[in-house]
């Protein structure tokens, strides 16, 4: 049986996923000693292999059941197309290096948001049919508006750059790195979105025996699993490499505090998607829409994070007045789409 909607609520439920997924790489900060390889596999660790275990077995009733009786080929398209996104999620930590955290988050999440909200009901032949439904038109009005918002984020952040120039700005600092990681880590971070339509059978299954809204939760058992396979061996082929293996259990580190701050990000990381879960039930006729009000709220929630953490000290007035543009122009996107499910709901 499925879950009703709501979708006031399941908005409420994504902007706790944004919230959380604008928080989930800010320990990164705080880790010493260890090599960028090896705290990205400790976290991915608890993200992407422990937590979705846990997860399901504490929200999935008859879990066993539910995976003998789903579909393997559905299984089989979630992991493989989380393996994609993995690769996504790499080139999005490295690229934060080199453009803090406004910029990657602005270039990345922006063109995630647009392709993997709008492609998926377009390769399955649904979008047009979808969106001529009541509300449609203010779903995708909101997508647009969502868009220009993060561009606008966009250019706020490079604006920024320009004012830190010959200020304090990161040593790493570069454009010509970070751009193409930021595009990349955008198209396959939209795969992700993918990888979840693709689970959906399985998750079809878990609400059979009683799942309810939590019936996401087992689609990350595979596409969680996927993105973590492709980043351990990205991260243990560096780890041999660099010779940084050996930092997991070395007396040198701060282990105590590394591990724990690991696991707070892979904690942080996992629980946007577990919010994200419980607002796409509730969205209703338009639940491909919950991509776009999760990225928008994620750039939102990243922009005001910058603030918090002194990223934006030292802008010029114009530019802070252009952040402010954004962050106004992202509220009404969300309230676009949340309306527009709103309508969509009320009507079937």
């Amino acid at each position: 049986m499925s879950a009703p909607s709501n979708p006031i609520l399941g908005t409420l439920f994504h902007a706790c996923g944004g919230l959380c997924a604008s928080l989930c790489y800010t320990p990164q900060k705080k880790i010493r000693v260890w090599s960028w390889e090896t705290y990205w596999l400790a976290q991915a660790a608890f993200c992407w292999l422990i937590l979705p275990v846990v997860g399901a077995l504490l929200t999935i009733p008859e879990l066993n059941a539910v995976l003998t009786e789903a579909p393997k080929a559905a299984m089989l398209r979630s992991f493989g197309l989380g393996a994609l996104y993995g690769i996504g999620g790499i080139s999005f930590g490295v690229a934060i290096r080199y453009l803090g955290f406004a910029l990657t988050y602005s270039i990345a999440v922006g063109l995630s948001s647009v392709l993997g909200t709008l492609l998926p009901p377009l390769v399955a032949g649904r979008l047009g049919a979808t969106l001529t439904g009541q509300g449609g038109g203010w779903v995708i009005s909101g997508v647009m508006i969502g868009a220009i918002g993060i561009g606008i984020c966009g250019w706020s952040s490079w604006l920024k750059q320009g004012d830190l120039q010959g200020a304090l700005v990161p040593t790493t600092f570069s454009a010509r790195k970070g751009v193409p990681l930021c595009l990349l880590a955008g198209v396959l971070s939209a795969v992700f979105s993918f990888s979840l339509a693709a689970g959906q059978p399985v998750a079809d299954v878990a609400a059979a025996h009683g799942a309810g809204h939590y019936q996401g939760n087992v689609i990350y058992l595979f596409s969680n699993t996927g993105a973590f396979m492709t980043s351990a061996f990205y991260c243990l082929w560096l780890g041999r490499r660099n010779r940084t293996l050996g930092e997991y259990t070395s007396g040198a580190t701060p282990l105590a505090a590394n591990w724990t701050l690991a696991a707070l990000s892979g904690l942080l990381w996992y629980c946007q998607f577990f919010f994200y879960g419980l607002g796409h039930t509730r969205m209703g006729p338009y639940g491909f829409s919950s991509w776009a009000l999760h990225m928008i709220l994620l750039v939102a929630f990243s922009n005001v994070l910058g603030l918090v953490l002194y990223e934006w000290r030292g802008c010029r007035p114009r530019t802070l007045r252009v952040l402010a543009v954004a962050l106004v122009v992202l509220v009404a996107a969300v309230l676009t789409i949340a309306y527009g499910n709103n309508l969509g709901s009320a009507a079937s």
